[in-house]
């Protein structure tokens, strides 16, 4: 039986201490528990204790913002290439967009008046069909747009522009996307009042933003025709609304993909050069050797018909010295372990971009029903975080207030009056529909929710659901019709029901 692990202590018995405890045992003891304590007092983590294994760990103070300011620009053109030509990257960028927005994050107004919120949601509904400044989508397509770019890019800018309508009754407002390069970055300044100048954001003097310096043209256009405006303009910042992440005390974002960047890379340089390593195996089949040549280079040597040598590849290549008498094969060296190496550094990329590995490869043969639903809970709480601590306070209410602002000073709404919106982000598809849908109804008929708050979550709009429902209802009526569906009608189990307080329940009801 083996006996105990012996321990280094991490205080050696040095010198002093043999020397000492010939002469006074006692006195070494109570001297090396002393440096016990004070390298106890120092060291307090072993994560920032110093030796060998901590040499090469170069760890900076500096500030979230001075971090940014020196590589962020050269994270998002990383990022963007990566996104442009590695399939990988692309999946991932797409599955955080589809889940953070989906169809849409859709706004309903919340104000004690029923016919108001109606006059509101109407008219929003008649904005955000033409909202965008470049013509091309709608509201949703711009928020898809500004969340694909914080995802990518780290960083993206709404801008309000106001442009005359077609009809007088138009709203003027327009939504103008801006990427993070528009930001001039070069532009500090301190001045005397107390407001200042970083990374061309403008702050008084209590650190709020009060303007943006950004240029008008995007500084990576190269169209010769294009006069390029290269002198920044200032921008209120009540005028714009800037999307990113804010993962320290910081004013900039980054790509949420930079943890992942440099396993990317290193799996793309991996797989070209087992690519190359193959095409070249399978260039080559066979050499027929003299009796004297054994021990020459494997390189074909071919004479064309000037009697020069030419060496090359090509597949199933038989190459002839001279004398030639016997034949040998090469033989491709295995590559065993290669699948499971690989999907390792995809299980690293994932987690650097905060995606379920199943999602982004779309590789199914190491999960199971449990663990998959295990994993799309944890990826949906990060998705709902995302949606109501981030994409909605930063980008939808900010231009939910232009909207109503604008509305109210084009007299189209009645002006002095808080009007709030309630955001209803895109429902998540169910793993197992059946079965969510009896828990939902369990907990509406248990009062743990109510039915609009359920309608709510699946991204729709209690009030049209209920107008809707009554209209149908009245023209099933007006027909003669009853539909297993009619809950007025038909019971859970499909018996005809009463609405008639007063007769006897029938069926399970």
């Amino acid at each position: 039986m083996a006996g105990p692990k012996e321990i280094t202590p991490d205080v050696r018995w040095g010198l002093m201490d043999a020397a000492l405890s010939v002469v006074s045992p006692r006195s070494a003891a109570r001297r090396y528990a002393a440096r016990v304590a004070i390298s106890n007092l120092r060291r307090g983590y072993e994560a920032a204790s110093r030796g060998r294994g901590t040499a090469g760990w170069k760890a900076g103070g500096t500030a979230a913002d001075a971090e940014i300011a020196a590589a962020g620009a050269t994270l998002r053109d990383r990022m963007r290439d990566l996104v442009r030509n590695n399939p990988i990257a692309a999946q991932a960028v797409q599955v955080l967009v589809n889940n953070i927005v989906g169809t849409g994050i859709r706004p309903r107004a919340a104000t004690p008046d029923p016919a108001l919120n109606r006059q509101v949601d109407d008219l929003w509904r008649r904005w955000a069909a033409r909202c965008d400044d470049h013509g091309h989508t709608d509201f949703h397509g711009v928020l898809c747009l500004a969340v694909r770019e914080m995802i990518e890019g780290g960083e993206v800018f709404a801008v309000a522009r106001y442009r005359r309508g077609a009809h007088a009754r138009d709203l003027r407002l327009r939504i103008e996307l801006r990427e993070a390069d528009h930001l001039d970055g070069a532009r500090f300044d301190n001045r005397a009042d107390g407001t200042r100048i970083s990374q061309g954001i403008e702050t008084d003097r209590d650190g709020r933003r009060i303007a943006y310096w950004m240029f008008p043209d995007h500084p990576g256009h190269n169209d010769p025709i294009v006069n390029h405006r290269l002198e920044s303009v200032r921008l209120r910042a009540q005028d714009v609304a800037h999307l990113f992440e804010r993962q320290r005390v910081q004013s900039r974002g980054v790509p949420w993909g930079t943890p992942a960047m440099r396993a990317i890379r290193d799996v793309d340089d991996w797989q070209t050069a087992e690519l190359v390593r193959k095409k070249t195996e399978a260039c080559l089949v066979g050499i027929v050797f003299g009796a004297d040549e054994d021990q020459q280079s494997i390189a074909p040597v071919i004479e064309d018909g000037m009697g020069n040598r030419v060496e090359q590849f090509e597949p199933g290549l038989i190459a002839y010295a001279r004398g030639g008498k016997d034949i040998k094969f090469n033989q491709p060296a295995s590559t065993a372990g290669v699948y499971e190496w690989h999907r390792t550094q995809l299980h690293i990329i994932a987690a650097g971009f905060r995606v379920p590995y199943a999602m982004m490869t779309g590789d199914l043969s190491q999960a199971n029903f449990s663990s998959t639903r295990a994993g799309l809970n944890e990826f949906r709480r990060m998705v709902e975080q995302i949606q109501w601590q981030t994409v909605i306070p930063m980008f939808c209410e900010p231009i939910w207030r232009w909207f109503i602002k604008e509305a109210q000073s084009q007299g189209l709404l009645p002006d002095g009056i808080e009007i709030l919106a309630e955001w209803g982000p895109p429902k998540f598809e169910s793993v197992n529909p059946l079965q969510d849908v009896q828990a939902d109804l369990l907990e509406v008929r248990a009062g743990f929710s109510t039915l609009p708050q359920q309608i709510a979550r699946r991204g729709y709009d209690p009030e049209e659901i209920l107008s809707e429902w009554a209209d149908f209802a009245r023209k099933a009526d007006a027909a003669g019709l009853v539909f297993d569906s009619d809950p007025r009608k038909v019971s859970k189990a499909g018996l005809v029901q009463t609405t008639d307080p007063t007769a006897p329940p029938s069926g399970d009801n």
